[in-house]
């Protein structure tokens, strides 16, 4: 029995669901107990999440003693066959002598394997205070941070340690029931200075990528017959790991892009819904050979995701720039592999070289391909038949 305690609005019932959500996928059988009668709508919201996620809610009617349904809730899983029981404790606007009363006594009656109290990261040291109530009357076996995925740093995760001397086991990422990670000390060390978790984005591609598909969308790229019907399906992939900004602040450096006043709209608004859009009113034939796609094709594409001829348009030309960058690194050959040995080969940003001045942008922000055009490729061509000619 894992019991589940804290103050109200701390994210209980929701973390009751992402940790039964988390332990099913670690082969366990659990079930939710809708313990809290006190809060308006708590039974049923946590009914839902259940039916949500197809884990088994026990629940009584209205007006029942919390302690007694805790009891019960035993009883029902042993005969369900269910091996893990998750409690979702009344919460309170504040620490109060009755409230107390009735954790302990729970807790005395059926001696749960962890007390773990849930705690909002974003009341900061207030949190601490609650911590250590808490320690005081059920003794605490562990903590889960919620709300990490906002502004908070975990600058409270340092100080109830300290004062519980109890380990932090969990922290809620976000809304979604998948959005629970398992607390590593290092990892949130590393986002609180900027460096990145890779080892937690690689976790979560694990979990949620799938790993056919993407080899496949490799061997493509690799042959060069990446399509945007491919760049659809591994859009997807990506929105299933979660927010933009949060897998971006997982990769060293690109934290800080996150921040930048260009990103911000990408990132916070409906960008990839947009391009999604866009790619689902192509026929399939334009999706499998977007060469195929003329001025007229672009407009009724415009027209069918209620979007402009321009993005379109923009969405085509960053697709074909993708895709030439995919071959040429695949092949080992062209500007973009150039890239890729000069930009492998150095050690760290102080040794790395600069761009090179035939590639990238110019700085009137147009792109350079590097290719020589007009006159200068004329001229060009002209010497190199001198040249031949002489030999």
């Amino acid at each position: 029995m894992i019991m589940l305690v804290g103050l109200q609005g701390s994210g209980k019932t929701t973390t009751a669901a992402k940790l039964a959500n988390y332990l099913r996928k670690q082969g366990q059988r659990p079930m939710m107990v809708a313990a809290d009668i006190y809060r308006p709508a708590a039974v049923h919201q946590l009914q839902t999440l259940g039916n949500q996620l197809t884990i088994p809610v026990y629940a009584e009617p209205a007006g029942s003693n919390p302690v007694d349904i805790s009891v019960h809730s035993l009883e029902y899983a042993r005969e369900q066959a269910l091996n893990v029981v998750i409690l979702d404790t009344a919460g309170r606007l504040n620490i109060d002598e009755r409230m107390m009363q009735e954790v302990t006594t729970i807790r005395n009656r059926l001696h749960p394997s962890e007390v773990l109290l849930v705690a909002d990261a974003m009341t900061g040291q207030e949190a601490v205070r609650v911590a250590d109530d808490f320690n005081k009357a059920v003794s605490l076996t562990g903590l889960i941070l919620t709300k990490m995925d906002g502004d908070a740093r975990g600058g409270a995760a340092l100080s109830i340690r300290s004062v519980t001397g109890v380990p932090i086991k969990f922290m809620g990422m976000g809304e979604k029931t998948d959005a629970l990670e398992p607390f590593y000390p290092d990892r949130l060390a590393s986002r609180i200075l900027g460096m990145g978790d890779v080892l937690s984005l690689i976790e979560r591609a694990q979990e949620t990528i799938d790993e056919e598909e993407a080899l496949k969308a490799q061997a493509k790229m690799q042959q060069g017959k990446f399509d945007l019907e491919d760049f659809l399906s591994a859009m997807r992939q990506l929105k299933r790991m979660g927010p933009l900004r949060n897998v971006m602040e997982m990769i060293p450096g690109f934290n800080k892009m996150a921040d930048m006043p260009d990103m911000e709209e990408a990132l916070e608004g409906d960008q990839l819904k947009h391009i999604e859009a866009i790619i689902l009113s192509m026929t399939l034939e334009e999706r499998h050979n977007p060469d195929l796609i003329n001025g007229s094709r672009r407009r009724r594409i415009a027209r069918g995701s209620g979007s402009t001829t321009q993005a379109v348009n923009q969405l085509l030309d960053q697709f074909h720039e993708m895709r030439t960058m995919m071959r040429q690194m695949s092949s080992g050959k062209g500007q973009w592999a150039r890239l890729a040995r000069q930009y492998g080969g150095g050690d760290g940003i102080p040794g790395m070289p600069a761009l090179p001045a035939t590639a990238g942008y110019s700085n009137q922000g147009k792109y350079n391909s590097g290719k020589k055009t007009g006159k200068a490729a004329r001229k060009e061509k002209r010497k190199h038949k001198a040249r031949s000619g002489r030999r």
